[in-house]
């Protein structure tokens, strides 16, 4: 049947995704960062049961990796680990900036570049075709009025994400266009099948949130 848990804990509002062959079948959030830990393993927990199904028929478990918030990236993947584990199914990754450039997909003309919140003036950030190729890899940059200059004149860009404020208050050449949307486990869902299918998964033991950069001591 194909059922995957889809959990996304890497931003602001977590969510878990329950999903039939890419297709949302129950779905939970909470925008509440600091509970984020706690709040995880009781919503799997009643989502399956709501679903009906044993957990012994999830098929793989899709967790966002990052970047994101260090705690919240932590808590998604050890989950996501445990699960897979126990079950002995594949563990799927997905970037929150993939995520995001996903969910804008058919809003973009040209461009699409992923922003996640990085604190001060800084965002993660990455450059996709509206055919999601990815054409600039993951990085963490600090935002200036000149950071995308050179390519917003001769492209038209999407900015998305929960990163995207802050180069609008910066950014106001005539080819930016902004959404805040950054996705969550509804897209996640769509993205984990077409991996699924793929068998195209990630090391158990070794795969680690994507950090982009270290933390900091008096961070999240």
């Amino acid at each position: 049947m194909s059922w995957i848990l889809n959990i996304d804990t890497a931003l602001n509002t977590a969510s878990v995704c329950l999903s039939e062959k890419g297709f949302p079948s129950l779905y939970t959030e909470n925008k509440i960062q600091k509970d984020h830990s706690s709040w995880l393993h009781i919503s799997i927990k009643e989502l399956i049961a709501e679903s009906g199904i044993d957990k012994k028929q999830l098929e793989a478990v899709c967790v966002n990796i990052g970047p994101g918030s260090y705690t919240g990236l932590r808590v998604g993947l050890s989950a996501g680990k445990g699960l897979c584990y126990a079950l002995n199914i594949p563990l799927i990754t997905v970037s929150s900036l993939e995520l995001a450039a996903y969910a804008v997909k058919n809003e973009a003309y040209d461009l699409i570049c992923p922003a996640i919140d990085a604190r001060r003036m800084e965002i993660y950030s990455s450059l996709y075709d509206n055919k999601l190729h990815i054409l600039q890899k993951p990085s963490a940059i600090v935002v200036t009025q000149e950071t995308f200059t050179d390519m917003l004149n001769k492209h038209k860009i999407l900015f998305c994400g929960d990163g995207s404020h802050k180069l609008k208050e910066v950014i106001s050449h005539a080819n930016a266009m902004f959404s805040d949307n950054g996705g969550n486990a509804k897209q996640l869902a769509e993205i984990s099948y077409s991996l699924f299918r793929k068998n195209i998964f990630s090391h158990l033991a070794t795969t680690q949130p994507l950090y982009l950069k270290d933390s900091y001591t008096a961070g999240n």
